[in-house]
C-alpha cells in the first residue's frame, strides 16, 4: 500500500469510519482504459459487482454529482446501491440494489475521491496521454462526444486538481498496456 493510501485507511479510522474491504476504485480521465480494465478484473473474479459511474452521472455536467452519489449511496449506505441515469430520456431512472454480500468494482472517473479512497480497501489510477484517450474514445463513440470533450474534460480537470486521485491510488497503471 503506498504511503497516501496508508494516509487516507488512518483517516477513515481516526474519523469513525469503517474501512470497506470489500470496495475497489478504478479511476482515470476518459478513454484511458478504465472500463476495459474493469471487464477484465470482473472476468477473474466473477463475484465483483460492477457499478459503472457512466451508469449513474446524472448527465453530461454530472461528474461531481456521480462522486458525491457513490460515497452516498455505495460506498457509505447501509444498503448499497445506486441510480441509473437515463441518457435518452436525460433523467433518473431506476435504482440498482447491490448483494450486500459480494465485492464492489466502482469504475469511471470520480470513483477516486478523498473521501472514496478512506473507505475503499484499494484504488487504481489509469494514465493515458490525450491524443491517444481522444482516438479511442472516437473510435468507441463515434462523433458523439465531439462536442462534449472539452466540459467533460473541464470537470475531469477539476476533480484531479482538487482530490489528486493519481496520489490516493495503490497502483497506477499505463492505460496503453490494457488493451
Amino acid at each position: 500500500m503506498s504511503d497516501s493510501a496508508e494516509d487516507q485507511t488512518s483517516a477513515a479510522s481516526n474519523s469513525g469510519a469503517a474501512l470497506r474491504p470489500d470496495i475497489v476504485l478504478i479511476d482515470g480521465r476518459s478513454g484511458s482504459g478504465k472500463t476495459e480494465l474493469a471487464r477484465a478484473m470482473v472476468q477473474q473474479k466473477p463475484e465483483l459487482q460492477l457499478v459503472r459511474m457512466d451508469d449513474l452521472y446524472p448527465g453530461w455536467d454530472g461528474l461531481e454529482a456521480g462522486s458525491q452519489h457513490v460515497h452516498d449511496f455505495v460506498i457509505t449506505a447501509q444498503v448499497r446501491r445506486w441510480q441509473r441515469w437515463d441518457w435518452a430520456e436525460n433523467a433518473q431512472a431506476e435504482w440498482h440494489v447491490l448483494d450486500q454480500r459480494r465485492p464492489i468494482l466502482i469504475e469511471g472517473c470520480g470513483s477516486l475521491s478523498q473521501a472514496n479512497r478512506a473507505l475503499a480497501a484499494y484504488a487504481v489510477w489509469v494514465e493515458l496521454d490525450e491524443p491517444t484517450r481522444r482516438a479511442r474514445v472516437s473510435a468507441r463513440d463515434g462523433d458523439s462526444w465531439a462536442d462534449r470533450w472539452d466540459d467533460w474534460a473541464a470537470q475531469e480537470t477539476a476533480f484531479i486538481e482538487r482530490e489528486n486521485p493519481s496520489a490516493l491510488a495503490d497502483t497506477i497503471i499505463n492505460g496503453s498496456e490494457i488493451f
